[in-house]
């Protein structure tokens, strides 16, 4: 059922199809983020259908502590929950755990600390990370990991990864075991490995070599985009991605802007997500060719232009600018909502050019367009 089939290539960009239990995606491609199931400012499932939606990300986490994965697994599974058919990606929970939670305490075995909502002490592990996956019923679980923040020490960093490692096995033994049971609802569900080192490119490209070997569906590259530059990133892409395989989608975890996207791909990156289109459409900054604007601005009180006359999302084709500012300075939803599917829809839209670009040969000239079109800004 789970294929990977490489199209085209144009120096490391990759163009693929993925084809999972739950349909074949186009890649490049970016995942739009359901934490808790539902993506924040008002937006359903059938508008996701509309605006370009290949997978669909939601929280392990977050749907653990609420309302439970048990719950979720009692009523038919996650797509069931929430009336999607398409791929959902659930992530591990392991960057949760490291970064809401201040008390916490790690162990060979796991992780335990307090949940975010009520206190209540939590402990997860590989296993436990799985088991709840399974129970969610998504179509790729992320192995769980240590997430160390992007300037550690070597010295926290190499048994941190090395850790990591040890997880990522007993993660593979226990999704082959619950993949095998009667109860669980997808039995092929894909695992993808993830891999960390912070900015240490050796650790990075050692970890890479390791986990490859155990020849999963698809591998993520962790742990960026919290706190390094843009060009630490850029070059840890340069130095890791070679290390994982090309004959799998390659993940780049919770990254980023437009232009990051387009340095990711060039780099041979499959997957993104981030909470940027989302989280600052709900704050009325919307992504445009000419880069982001924000649509409180007074200068847009008259204008009765759309966001962007070239962008076919349902705002643009029917809200001026200067209703959708009204909206958001009297706090009406609406503007919020918006806002929210202008940017995703721009982000896959974004995603659809790129593909056709690397189809058509021209990517580079894509990209250089697109970060020039960013840098010059509106007039």
């Amino acid at each position: 059922m789970t294929e990977y089939k490489l199209l085209k290539t144009e120096g490391r960009a990759k163009r693929a199809e993925f084809t999972t239990v739950h349909g074949t995606v186009q890649t490049p491609l970016f995942m739009n983020v359901g934490t808790v199931g539902v993506i924040k400012g008002a937006v359903s499932t059938e508008d996701l259908e509309n605006i370009g939606c290949q997978v669909e990300l939601s929280n392990t986490y977050h749907l653990h502590v609420r309302p439970g994965d048990q719950l979720i697994h009692d009523l038919g599974g996650l797509h069931k929950f929430m009336v999607w058919n398409k791929p959902i990606l659930t992530d591990s929970g392991g960057f949760q755990v490291f970064s809401l939670a201040g008390l916490r305490k790690i162990k060979e075995e796991g992780v335990t600390f307090h949940s975010h909502v009520d206190g209540r002490l939590i402990f997860m592990g590989p296993e436990e990370s799985m088991r709840i996956q399974s129970n969610l019923a998504s179509t790729i679980a992320m192995a769980f990991d240590e997430c160390p923040p992007a300037k550690a020490e070597r010295a926290y960093v190499q048994p941190s990864v090395d850790r990591t490692t040890r997880w990522l096995e007993r993660c593979k033994k226990e999704m082959d075991r619950l993949n095998s049971l009667d109860t669980t609802i997808n039995k092929e569900q894909l695992l993808f490995g993830i891999n960390q080192g912070a900015v240490y490119a050796d650790i990075r490209i050692e970890h890479a070599k390791r986990i490859s070997e155990l020849d999963l569906p698809g591998y993520a590259v962790g742990g960026l985009a919290v706190g390094e530059t843009h060009e630490e990133m850029y070059d840890i892409l340069d130095n890791v991605v070679p290390y994982l395989p090309q004959n799998k989608p390659t993940y780049l975890m919770g990254v980023g802007t437009p232009a990051n996207i387009l340095e990711g791909v060039e780099r041979g990156i499959d997957f993104f997500d981030c909470v940027y289109p989302s989280r600052n459409g709900r704050h009325g900054h919307v992504y445009t060719e000419h880069g982001k604007l924000n649509m409180k601005n007074a200068k847009f009180k008259n204008d009765m232009r759309p966001i962007s006359e070239k962008c076919k999302c349902p705002a643009c084709s029917r809200y001026s600018r200067a209703y959708i500012r009204h909206l958001l300075c009297a706090d009406e939803m609406l503007g919020m909502r918006l806002c929210v599917l202008h940017n995703l829809y721009f982000y896959n839209n974004m995603m659809a050019e790129i593909r056709t670009a690397l189809d058509e040969g021209r990517f580079a000239a894509y990209k250089k367009a697109m970060l020039d079109s960013f840098a010059a800004g509106e007039e």
